[in-house]
């Protein structure tokens, strides 16, 4: 039976130390917070007692807490176990972590989850890099896992999931500016619905329009981004993702738009 340590049994933590304990891995848990023990998985008290005999370490933090993941067992844990840091971490982090990993003998890859985890646990889409990106697919996909591995150096798939993030996040970051001042200006459920409407008949050819129609329009764009900022100031919104925006319209004046892939 695999033997797999996991640090972090929070909302993540939790449901993928579930599902990899119901498909017969022996699963140890340690997290210092008052949280619950998922179904099937052993809690300790401390991470060194977690780490014994482990195959596989998973670090499953937040990124502010993903150094003092490993440091907390780094030299506890057994010597060629595999090492995967499964947190949201900027690609530099990710390679100091496995160069502190290498240090101790351990085998690393970088785990990038690329959606939500709630009702997914362990079926969760995961891209994996890294020297030992290989070996955690090969370990965790019969178990239920997905897992597609992009390269052999730490930080490529934290890498990718960081681009899309800048996208999916930032939709979310600008709903959120727009929704403010709807609400201030009681329209909030036409301007919903109305965002809605285009979003939910976006296709490739809808976005590469808005892309390109950047390039052609950015000058009159600006102007009615500036308008906007007036608006948001009139109705005492702060107006951080409209300013951005109005960033990237000048830069597109000054050097133009990035090439689009032609797939």
């Amino acid at each position: 039976m695999m033997r797999i340590a996991v640090f972090g049994l929070g909302e993540a933590g939790s449901e993928i130390s579930r599902d990899l304990a119901a498909a017969r891995a022996e699963v140890i848990g340690f997290d210092p917070a008052d949280v619950d023990t998922p179904t099937g998985v052993m809690r300790v008290t401390d991470p060194a007692s977690a780490v014994v005999d482990a195959e596989f370490v998973l670090a499953i933090t937040a990124g502010a807490d993903a150094l003092d993941a490993l440091t907390q067992a780094l030299h506890t844990i057994p010597t060629g176990a595999v090492y995967a840091d499964l947190s949201t971490s900027s690609p530099a982090k990710k390679r100091e972590l496995a160069t502190m990993a290498a240090g101790a003998s351990l085998r690393f890859t970088d785990i990038a989850l690329m959606t939500t985890v709630p009702d997914r646990g362990l079926r969760t889409p995961m891209l994996a890099s890294g020297p030992a990106a290989a070996e955690f697919l090969a370990a965790v996909t019969p178990l239920g896992a997905t897992v597609e591995v992009v390269g052999t150096e730490p930080g490529e798939a934290a890498t990718r999931k960081l681009l899309r993030s800048v996208v999916i996040k930032g939709v979310a970051a600008v709903l959120i500016e727009s929704l403010r001042g709807a609400r201030k200006a009681d329209l909030a459920v036409e301007t919903w619905q109305s965002v809605m409407g285009q979003l939910a008949d976006a296709d490739e050819q809808f976005i590469r329009r808005l892309v390109e129609g950047t390039g052609l329009h950015a000058k009159r764009r600006l102007d009615e981004m500036a308008a906007a900022v007036d608006l948001l100031d009139e109705l005492v919104v702060a107006s951080t993702m409209t300013q951005a925006t109005m960033q990237i319209l000048e830069s597109v004046l000054a050097e133009g738009l990035p090439d689009l892939p032609d797939i």
